[in-house]
């Protein structure tokens, strides 16, 4: 049995274990006992429906151990930094069948529970040269570990489920496909007047017995008009991704179990294809060179070219150009990456910045200028909530999260209209002004956070510790008092009044 933690109790027997500011007892470390693989999964789809892997995910270790008796059981390790942070763990953990624990090195206690609100306290340490010591009210066990989970190795080999709805978001998609579709591709989407970006990548032979590598083509096609899904999606050898977090997107038609975009442990520079049916993934460590289909339009050459004049008094027609505007959205938001914090908003994103996990530090940039303060965050910026979202359409240009774009151009043809602007953010206000950033003026949030703090030199002194320690010491005796110890004090009675007083006092 465990001891339960008392209020103001300062004395621990859990190695490792102190109190926090609320006087909860927590270790530097957390676990999360699980009993199978499948509960692993089930407790990550949990939280990352809500919450992001980043902050913790440098710390987090998963790993299979095994007990005295035999069995095998999946250990979630992190950084326990807060109570709050374990309280939202220890919620989810108990939704997906596991256990809960803090500590510091091998032994971990029980976290705390409805029955314990300041958490527990071990009776008597078990002695063990095992790895791993667990104490719990139900049961106390030592484990030995077996082999060690990469997180990044997992989400590869889970199977998407199959969702239909996914169809019907909006967005960009990428198209995989086989070698003798891709050329019959390119030319329907020339001959559609469809913007798309092809490339053509090389994988691995599947077999010994092929001759060369796997050849496919990749498209990168910002929206696809819906005349054509039901063609594209039924067509074997194509198949349409949704991309779901940078450097990665799943099947059209399918969901994968665990929010991707909460766990940031693919690269960006790369692609990461989750196919659906029990098909492997088709993983890219860099994408290859991609160009505009229309590159590939059919070419026809006049054998003559005849030069004409217009007349100066023939009047030209009037140009076709309406204004930009942006019109309130259904949509689901999706990819917002960004965020405009106004100048009378820099104190709450002062009062926010102390709440923010080291991994949202690292990864978020600001740019300040004297309209304000522009957020960027790859992984969602809903992590920071202040502001005003904007959504990402195409890189380096953002419009206000919950609008779209009136007309409904493409994103590169309204990249174009705007100039192109090299080296610019683009962001297009809900008035319909816009602002360009300098991409440079884009620094780290944590660099731009902290102020500097003042500090102020101190001088040896070397020449006076030289005197001080030059010094005789004197020497103190003691002697013997005699017969009369008091001979040399004088009588009360042969002083004055006022000095007798005075010596009295």
């Amino acid at each position: 049995m465990l001891d339960r933690v008392a209020v103001h109790q300062t004395r621990l027997r859990t190695p490792g274990l102190g109190l926090d500011a609320k006087g909860v007892a927590l270790g530097a470390k957390g676990l999360v006992l699980l009993p199978s693989i499948d509960r692993l999964v089930a407790f990550l789809a949990l939280y990352t429906r809500q919450n992001s892997l980043a902050d913790f995910l440098r710390t987090l270790v998963v790993e299979v151990v095994r007990s005295k008796l035999g069995a095998r059981e999946v250990t979630v390790t992190f950084a326990g930094e807060s109570s709050d942070r374990m309280d939202r763990v220890a919620e989810v953990a108990r939704l997906a069948g596991g256990y809960t624990f803090t500590g510091t090195s091998r032994h971990f206690v029980q976290y705390r529970d409805a029955a314990a609100p300041f958490g527990y306290d071990i009776g008597q340490i078990t002695p063990s040269d095992s790895a791993l010591a667990l104490y719990h009210n139900a049961f106390s066990q030592t484990y030995d570990s077996e082999r060690k989970i990469e997180i990044r190795s997992l989400l590869l080999r889970l199977e998407p489920h199959l969702d239909p709805s996914t169809a019907r978001e909006p967005g960009p998609r990428w198209i995989c496909a086989e070698a003798g579709l891709g050329a019959a591709l390119i030319h329907y989407f020339v001959r559609s007047s469809v913007e798309a970006e092809v490339g053509v990548a090389e994988w691995p032979p599947e077999s010994s017995f092929d001759d060369g590598p796997v050849v496919r083509y990749i498209f990168r096609v910002p929206a696809i008009p819906d005349r054509m899904v039901p063609l594209l999606a039924s067509t074997p050898g194509l198949g349409v991704y949704l991309p779901i977090a940078p450097g990665a997107a799943v099947e059209v038609g399918y969901r994968h179990p665990v929010n991707l975009r909460a766990c940031p442990v693919f690269s960006e520079a790369g692609l990461v294809l989750f196919r659906g049916a029990g098909r492997d993934v088709l993983e890219l460590t860099k994408l290859p060179a991609l160009g505009d289909v229309g590159a590939f339009a059919r070419v026809e050459l006049r054998r003559e070219v005849a030069a004409s004049r217009v007349p100066e008094a023939q009047a030209r027609p009037a140009a076709v150009s309406i204004a930009l505007r942006l019109m309130p959205s259904t949509e689901p938001w999706r990819a917002v990456t960004a965020s405009w914090i106004k100048p009378e908003e820099m104190p709450l994103l002062r009062q926010v910045a102390y709440a923010l996990g080291p991994e949202t530090l690292r990864k978020a940039r600001i740019a300040l200028t004297k309209e304000g303060a522009y957020l960027r965050q790859p992984s969602g910026i809903e992590g920071i909530p202040v502001g005003e979202f904007f959504r990402e359409i195409r890189a380096g240009l953002y419009i206000p999260a919950g609008y779209d774009a009136v007309p409904n151009v493409a994103p590169d043809v309204l990249y174009r209209a705007l100039g192109s602007p090299s080296g610019q953010i683009i962001f297009i206000n809900r008035d319909g002004r816009t602002v360009g950033v300098p991409g440079d003026a884009f620094v780290s949030l944590e660099t731009a956070l902290l102020e500097a703090q003042d500090w102020a030199p101190l001088t040896g002194l070397s020449s006076g510790l030289t005197a001080a320690l030059a010094t005789e010491l004197p020497e103190i005796f003691l002697g013997g008092t005699g017969i009369r110890p008091l001979r040399d004090v004088p009588a009360l009675a042969e002083l004055d009044k006022p000095a007798a007083i005075e010596k009295a006092q």
